[in-house]
Order: structure tokens, then sequence, then C-alpha cells
């Protein structure tokens, strides 16, 4: 992608000449491209970044869905503002969007330890506090909303356990028993009907958040998973042991699972029912699993190199496994989801 291609189509969009300073591609990102570029405007300097569809990517997901999840989420999470969406993308040969640059923050690696330091804890109520507030927020008339069908509450679990397992069924390249068991159990085990159906950004976790490194949470980002469901799933994906930061007991390395539940509840109004919550910790362990299985055979069929698919593909899975084994285990010593 070039400085002129991208001139061309903003001159276009906002019917007056646009200049390109800056054009670079941001390292990291398994779904999308991401580019970051300045555009001069009408005497004005603007900061933008424009997300284009790869050849291939870990999960399969419109540029559609992340766009109107952006601008969904707008006055409830801490989001960029959306600019643009291209479906077509001709102009750039691949769909696209457009949207606002946040600059001065920090996004921190999901792999590393203590990455918050003295600032965890104000973090972790914004972080949580953020997640519940999308939980509470009403979907009905969002252009999220008019994109994408929002299932019944009854029927939540099983649309996304059917997804995960699809995915697995398909990118699977050996048999993971541990993952089939866990499935079974979830099927003959579902959990309570969604208290309500709400906005699930999908992948909300601590390396998709931007903070100013003093305690500040300046945007979430990466929404391309996003869809209507069960809040829960949100919650249970974020309490997940991979995001510990090797921290056992932690919650995104922000705070004791406890407090983060307790900060979630504040904010969304909604009780976190046990066995309900046993469930999507055990479902967002699978749907991990199929991620990483995803990735792993995007990487050695895909044609893509990327070190965060090899990566995705070897050392996350055998972590998984392990969360998912331990529980079942629990599970199956106590009963229950």
């Amino acid at each position: 992608m070039h400085d002129h291609q991208v001139a061309a189509y903003l001159t276009r969009l906002w019917d007056e000449p646009v200049a390109i300073e800056g054009l670079a591609r941001i390292p990291g990102g398994a779904s999308r491209e991401t580019w970051r570029f300045d555009a001069l405007v009408g005497g004005e300097r603007r900061a933008l970044v424009l997300r284009r569809d790869p050849g291939g990517s870990l999960i399969d997901t419109e540029s559609e869905t992340e766009y109107r999840a952006y601008q969904s989420a707008a006055g409830i999470v801490p989001v960029p503002g959306a600019v643009a969406l291209e479906r077509d993308g001709a102009e750039l040969e691949r769909p696209f969007f457009v949207m606002e640059r946040i600059d001065g923050g920090e996004v921190c690696s999901p792999f590393v330890t203590a990455p918050f330091g003295d600032h965890a804890a104000a973090l972790g109520q914004a972080f949580f506090g953020a997640l519940g507030r999308l939980a509470a927020a009403e979907p009905a008339g969002t252009p999220l909303a008019a994109h994408v069908a929002a299932p019944a509450p009854g029927d939540c679990w099983r649309v996304a356990l059917d997804e995960w397992e699809r995915v697995i069924d398909e990118d699977a390249t050996a048999p993971i028993p541990v993952v089939r068991a866990a499935i079974r159990r979830l099927r003959a085990n579902p959990p309570p009907p969604a208290q309500r159906i709400a906005i699930v950004h999908g992948d909300y976790r601590s390396g998709n958040m931007m903070h100013d490194g003093a305690g500040r949470m300046l945007a979430m980002f990466d929404w391309e998973m996003a869809h209507l469901g069960d809040p829960l799933e949100d919650l249970g994906w974020a309490l997940d042991p991979i995001w510990d930061h090797f921290e056992p007991g932690s919650a995104c390395g922000m705070l004791p699972r406890d407090e983060a539940l307790a900060v979630w509840r504040a904010h969304s109004g909604l009780d976190v029912d046990p066995a309900a919550m046993r469930w999507w910790a055990l479902f967002n362990s699978v749907k991990g699993r199929a991620i990483w299985t995803s990735a792993y055979r995007e990487f050695i069929d895909g044609g893509r190199t990327d070190p965060v698919l090899a990566f995705s593909g070897w050392y996350l899975p055998r972590r998984q496994d392990a969360i998912i084994a331990a529980q079942l285990e629990t599970l199956t010593a106590g009963g229950g989801a």
C-alpha cells in the first residue's frame, strides 16, 4: 500500500485535496493489517489508522462488523472514533476502514509479568468497569445490531459453542481429546439463559487495551469478533487464566478475580451466577483453543509467515490445554456445569 493510494481515496471521500505523511504498517495483528499515517487536509493534520483485510487471517471476520462495533461502543467503552468504511475496498485492493489514531499510550504483551506496576488496581477498575458498562448498554438501535443477528437469551451458549466447534472441526491438524471432552461437558450441561443480550467484544483482554502508563484506560481495540450475545462471554474471556500475566488468581494482571467480578457487577447491574460463570469459563478456554488451532492451520497452510501466528500455534495451545484439563478436573470433582 502506498501514500498516493490512500491520498486518492481520502481526496475522494472528503472532496478536497489530501496529502499523506508517515504511512507505516504497525507490526503484529493476526486478523487485519494496521497502518498509521497523518492526513493533511484543509490546513489541518488528522492522525489516523487504516485497518485492511489481509490475504488470510487467524479468524475470518468482516471489516464491517469491526467498524460497526467501534461505532456502537463509542461513549460506553473508550474507543477511537470511526471515520469511514469501504466494503469492497477497490481503491486499496481489499476491504478496509479508517479510524482516528490515539497516540501516546502503551499496549502490553499479554505474556509479560506485572505489566501495569503500581497502576494495576486503577486500570482494573477502569477495565472491568468499562466491560460492565458494555454489558449494561442496550444494543438495540446500534450500528452493530443492524448488522448482526441477536440470538435468543437461551440460545447464546449454543450459537457460540457451535461456531467455535466448527472452527476446530475445520482447522485441527490432529485430535485434541481434552477439547472434545470439554465440548461434550458443555453440551451436556448448558448454562442458564442470558440475563440480557448485550454487545460482546469477543476478545476483551489486557493485550487489546491502550493505557497512559499512569492508571488511565485510553482505548479498547480489536473488535473484529464483536457480536450480540451473553455478556458473561466477555467476562469469562477476560478472566481466563491464560491472560493472568503469570499471576495465578489475577484478572488480566490488574485485580484479584473477586475484585474484578465486583467491579463488573457494580457497572453492569447484573448478577454472576456461579453455574453460568463456570460454563462460560470452560467455553472460553475451548474458544481460545479454537483460535490457536486456526492460527496454526493458517501458518502451515495459508502461506503466511507472521510470527504472531507461529506463536499462537505453538505455546498457547499447550497452556490452554493445561487450563482446560484443570477446569475439567475441578468440575468433575465438584459436579455442576
